[in-house]
Order: structure tokens, then C-alpha cells, then sequence
């Protein structure tokens, strides 16, 4: 737990939290962020958490003012990261009605309502959760405890703009050299047939999956990449000597055809049972939650207003339920537009609603356990579609509407649950410096709508310039949306009834091992734990992504052996090295923003980039292998350095 004290650190009235300024640059931030953590998922299939960078750019900017205070910051990072969570909500699903068809661009307002008013909804939903889980359940929320600290740091006057600028920097310059330039390849990868079984292995050489590899730390590191080895060193091997791989194909091409078409559905069955999983553990906690929420309004209006001290008035109830109704209507309009049948738009409505609270009330459950970078939104949503689509073919849907009917039930979950989330955590670093609730959940709102209104714009640019999902002519390699494109498969699939469901069969029974594995490690109460869902991430993601994600991890972990050495096993700076983090934030950042920069010239230039070289034979992949070890060298010795200032970093 955090040290903080909450009367000390703001708990009284005499400190301003909303002011104008600070509402102008919540409002940058996430818009900023949104487009970051789109181009990244889009990417990787992953985003991670802006909270910390975004109090850390706060406190800069706002140290330009006169006397700004550490709940004014703390008001703009609340905005701010609501940008790049309700990113991972949009790219994870609403690129999936471009792959299969269903739009063929992204409509502006259709889009804006549906991811604006998705996470709406989960900040909605979750304000009678924070008493349950913040207060009463005392979560650890190591994410939203991190920035707690930083916001202390910044209070006394420390530093941590530095790191992160450098990080942006090496990010940027990098992106510009690999994507804008052409100067080295992207990845790096070799395969052969041995013994008629076909062995790849490969690495991607991108500096924000390393980056992605060491916010998450070594557990969840190692565990996204044990599923992908169990994928293409087992699974692919198996299916390639039965005959599934061509001989007169190329080695890599074949063993990435029998992962697209057959293996990666391996990793759908293992995510459907991890989020009923999480449901499954989650259920009690929910219902105690729900009774807390409702009790503590009750206390309030028979207190009155004036007894309640002001770090625990959250939003009033009867504003959330006219805010629920507002937020539902225009949703059965759009979902009336794709079906063309009210009866259907209902009962769209309907699960939208009793889903979108439950998965809401998981991901802010779990966010309380292993902070929103490492939260199973994917899988929650995956669950969500599959149950969509079985419901919806029951009612008579038919191929050519289900499927995206489908998707959208599962955008507007996903955007819920990844706001849930990440507003809990922000309510927890709000508690912990002595901030007032109902402000923190009303700039969650203002941080939502304004990265709304620009995800179209950003997805559209991207779409264009490289293209998202499957490959065309006019883009060759395009973004690869590894979630989006898992859930065009499974929704498409339950209508067809053509998933390769033997695979999915596979996934499940994996995850059931999985599973049991990590009860005997919770019994154990040991330090390494196997959730099911990293694992069933790992077997959905190229095997290189996952490599760069394991590269990252190794750093942590080796940054955290040697604090430990130097320090002892008991010194704050043997679990927490900040600066680490801040760089890291910084390398995603900066190569994310460039990568959306660099579609403007593209897309000008007619799907063509006007700025690469052109080298003969393709570019090559040392030059981008050994600057990406020059960066982890980098990453590793600001990670270790000692400085007593540093603000932490989440606990692994």
C-alpha cells in the first residue's frame, strides 16, 4: 500500500481540482493518448496504461502556472487516461466490421456514439463500485497506487519529465527509421522443415513490445510467450506433419497459414473460458459490491450532504440512472440501423445493458488486482460476442446482419469495461491523495467524450494509410488487429457455424489446465501465478510479438535482481524503479505518435510513403536488431539507476 495521506495531501477544501486549465489539457492528453494506444493495439493487440505518463506531463505543464496543486493534477491524468482505455475498447472490436465487411469505412457518428456512449457506460456503471473495491475491499490497484506516488513526487518538487521525454525520443527516431525511412525490417524470422514438421521462431524488433514486455513484468511476460510457444512449437509442428503444410510453400508462410486458418482459434477457446472464469471468481465480490454502492447512497440521503465528508460523495444516484436512459437511446438507434428490425435493436439494448455492467463491474474488479495494463478485456469481450451471437441466432438472425450485430453488442461492452477499469483506478489514486469522487467521475466523462470524437478520424487514417487486419493489394502488410480480427472470426464463425471448433475445443481444455495450475499456486502462495488469460493471448499472437513482449520482461526482472543486490530484499527501491517505466512509457509514446504521423504523408501520397529510401533487396534486419539492443541496454541502465526522487513504478 501507498504511503500517502490523504488529509495531507489535499484532504481539506482550500485546494482547487477542476479549473480550466487543467479541463484543457485533460482534454489534449486524451486525445493524444487515445490516438497512441490506437496505433498500439492495432499493432500489438495490447495497450497499456496512461495514467502515469499523463501525471507526470501534467505536472510539467501545469509547473508553468501559477500555484497548480497535486488535485488538479491528479483531475488531469483522471481525463487524460481515459483516452487510451477507451482506444483498446474501439480498436479491439470496431475494426472487425471493416475485416468483415460491414463497413467499409468508419463512419464518423456512428462510431463516435458507439464509443463515446460505450464508455459512458462504464463510468456510469462503475460509480457503485467504489466504495465496494476501494474502500471496503481495499484492492491493491498497483496502477492507480503508482500514480498516487507520482503526484506526491511532483507535489515536493521532483523530476520525471526526463525519462520520459527520452524514452518519446528513442521511440520516435526509431519508428522513423524502420517505418518512415525503410532503413531495417520490422521483425526478424526463420524457418524450416525438420523431420516433415515445420520450426519457426521469430522476434519482432519493435521497441514499444519490449517497453510493453517490462510495464507488465516478468510473470505476465513470460506467460504471453509460453502461449505462443505452445502454439508454434507445439500445435503448428503437430498440424504440419499430418499434412497441413504445402511442401512447395515457404517454411515461415506455411506455418503462419496453419496458424491463421486453424491454430490461433486454439487461443479463442482458452479466452472463452478464462473470462467465464473471471466471472466465475468475480461473482460474489459483484453482488457485495452492488449491496455496498446502494447502501452508501441510502447513508447519504439520510445523513444529508453536509455529514459526508467530501473524499467519499460519489455521483447521485438518480444522475446516474437519467445518465443510463440518455446513453441506451441513441445505442438502439444505431444497432436499429445495422438490423433494420426494432424487435431485434431491443434485445440488442437489452444484453448490451445486463453485459456491459457485469464485465464492467470484472475489469474494474481485476484492475483492483493487476492494474489496467494487464486487464482481460479481450477475453470478457470474446465471452460477450460468443453469448451475443448464439442469442442472436436463436432469435433468427441471419449471416447477413448477425454478425455485426454481433460486434456492436461487443464494441459498447468493450468500451464499458476498459473505462471501468481504468476509472477505479483512477478513483483509487483520487482516494489516496484525498481527492473528491463525483469531480474524478464527471472529468472520466469529459476525458471519454473527447476521445470519442476523434477515434473515427484516427482509425480512418490508419485505415487508409496502412491498412487494418487482412491484406490487400494497395496494402500488403497492413496493421495486423489481432483482436479485432479474433473477434470477425468468431462472430462470422457462430453464424456459419465453420469455426474450426476442434481447435477451440483444444483452447478450452488448455485453459482448464491453466487454470488449475494457478489454484495450486494460489494454495502454494507462491510469487509466480499463471492467469489464464495471458496465456491464451500468447497462443492468439504471432510467436515474434510475443518474443519482444518476453525481451522486456527479462529486463524487469533482471532490473529488479539487481535493486535487490544493491539495495537489499526489503528497500522500496528493490521493488520500484521508476524511471524504468517512465522510459518505457515514453518509447510506446513516441513510436505510437510517429506511426500516426507517418500515415499523413502516406495517405497524401496515395497509400504510397513518399519518404522511404527504397534499398535494394528489401531492407535488412541487423541494423534494426542491433539498435532495438542499444535501446533494451538503455532501458536497463536508467532502470537501475538510484535515485531516491524516482516515482514508482507498479509492484510486480
Amino acid at each position: 500500500m501507498s504511503d500517502l495521506d490523504p488529509t495531507s495531501a489535499g484532504g481539506g477544501t482550500g485546494l482547487a481540482e477542476i479549473t480550466v486549465r487543467a479541463v484543457i489539457l485533460g482534454v489534449v492528453l486524451s486525445v493524444v493518448l487515445a490516438g497512441a494506444n490506437a496505433y498500439l493495439g492495432l499493432l500489438a493487440g495490447m495497450t497499456v496504461s496512461a495514467s502515469i505518463p499523463a501525471a507526470v506531463i501534467s505536472m510539467a505543464v501545469l509547473r508553468l502556472f501559477r500555484r497548480p496543486n497535486i488535485l488538479e493534477n491528479n483531475i488531469v491524468q483522471t481525463a487524460a487516461s481515459a483516452g487510451e482505455s477507451l482506444a483498446a475498447g474501439a480498436i479491439f472490436t470496431l475494426p472487425a466490421l471493416i475485416i468483415l465487411g460491414a463497413w467499409t469505412s468508419f463512419d464518423y457518428w456512428q462510431t463516435t456514439v458507439i464509443a463515446g456512449l460505450g464508455g459512458l457506460l462504464g463510468v456510469l456503471f462503475t460509480v457503485p463500485l467504489r466504495r465496494a473495491l476501494i474502500v471496503e475491499a481495499n484492492l491493491a490497484f498497483p496502477e492507480g497506487v503508482a500514480t498516487a506516488r507520482v503526484l506526491e513526487v511532483g507535489e515536493r518538487g521532483g523530476a520525471g519529465i526526463g525519462p520520459i521525454l527520452a524514452g518519446g525520443a528513442l521511440g520516435a527516431a526509431y519508428k522513423l527509421g524502420q517505418t518512415g525511412l525503410g532503413l531495417w525490417a520490422g521483425s526478424i524470422e526463420a524457418a524450416r522443415r525438420v523431420g516433415g514438421r515445420l520450426a519457426y521462431v521469430g522476434a519482432d524488433l519493435a521497441p514499444a513490445l519490449v517497453a510493453v514486455g517490462y510495464i507488465v513484468g516478468i510473470n505476465i511476460a513470460v506467460l504471453v510467450f509460453l502461449g505462443g510457444a505452445l502454439n508454434w512449437w507445439v500445435a503448428i509442428p503437430i498440424l504440419s506433419a499430418s499434412g497441413d503444410a504445402a511442401g512447395a510453400v515457404d517454411p515461415a508462410e506455411a506455418a503462419k497459414a496453419i496458424w491463421s486458418t486453424q491454430t490461433r482459434y486454439i487461443g479463442v477457446g482458452a479466452m472463452i473460458v478464462g473470462g467465464l472464469w473471471a466471472v466465475i471468481r468475480l461473482w460474489p465480490s459483484l453482488m457485495r459490491g452492488i449491496r455496498s454502492g446502494i447502501e452508501a447512497y441510502r447513508h447519504l440521503r439520510r445523513a444529508g450532504a453536509a455529514e459526508v465528508p467530501r473524499t467519499e460523495r460519489d455521483a447521485p444516484m438518480p444522475w446516474i440512472g437519467a445518465a443510463l436512459v440518455v446513453s441506451v437511446i441513441p445505442l438502439f438507434f444505431v444497432f436499429r440501423h445495422v438490423t433494420g428490425n426494432i424487435g431485434i435493436s431491443a434485445f440488442m439494448a437489452l444484453v448490451m445493458l445486463v453485459a456491459g455492467f457485469l464485465f464492467s463491474a470484472v475489469a474494474s474488479y481485476m484492475a483492483g488486482i493487476v492494474g489496467s495494463s494487464n486487464n482481460p478485456i479481450s477475453g470478457v469481450t470474446i465471452a460477450t460476442l460468443l453469448v451475443s451471437a448464439l442469442l442472436l441466432a436463436a432469435l433468427g438472425t441471419g449471416s447477413a446482419t448477425g454478425p455485426a450485430a454481433a460486434i456492436l453488442i461487443g464494441a459498447v461492452v468493450c468500451c464499458a469495461a476498459a473505462i471501468g477499469g481504468d476509472n477505479l483506478q483512477d478513483l483509487k489514486t483520487g482516494h489516496l491523495v484525498g481527492a473528491t469522487p463525483w469531480k474524478q467521475q464527471v472529468m472520466q466523462a469529459v476525458g471519454v467524450l473527447a476521445a470519442a470524437f476523434v477515434i473515427a478520424p484516427i482509425l480512418s487514417l490508419l485505415l487508409e494509410a496502412y491498412g487494418i487486419g487482412e491484406a490487400t493489394a494497395a496494402h500488403p502488410q497492413p496493421l495486423p488487429a489481432p483482436q479485432a480480427t479474433l473477434m470477425a472470426s468468431v462472430a462470422r464463425g457462430v453464424f456459419e457455424w465453420n469455426l474450426p471448433w476442434h481447435m477451440i475445443g483444444v483452447g478450452m481444455g488448455v485453459a482448464v489446465a491453466v487454470i488449475v495450475l494457478d489454484l495450486v499456486l494460489e494454495r502454494r502462495q507462491s510469487g509466480f501465478r499463471t492467469p489464464v488469460l495471458a496465456v491464451a493471448v500468447g497462443m492468439y499472437l504471432p510467436l515474434e510479438l510475443g518474443t519482444a513482449i518476453l525481451a522486456g520482461g527479462l529486463i524487469a526482472w533482471a532490473t529488479g535482481r539487481y535493486r535487490r543486490r544493491r539495495d537489499g530484499e526489503g528497500a522500496p527501491s528493490a521493488r520500484l524503479a521508476g524511471r524504468g517505466v517512465l522510459l518505457a512509457a515514453g518509447l510506446i509514446t513516441g513510436e505510437a505518435l510517429v506511426g500516426i504521423l507517418l500515415a499523413i504523408p502516406i495517405v497524401v501520397a496515395g497509400g504510397k510513403n513518399p519518404l522511404d529510401v527504397g534499398l535494394e533487396g528489401g531492407p535488412p534486419a541487423w541494423p534494426g536488431a542491433g539498435l532495438l539492443l542499444a535501446v533494451m541496454a538503455v532501458l536497463y541502465v536508467v532502470a537501475v539507476r538510484k535515485d531516491a526522487d524516482t516515482p514508482a513504478e507498479p509492484p510486480r
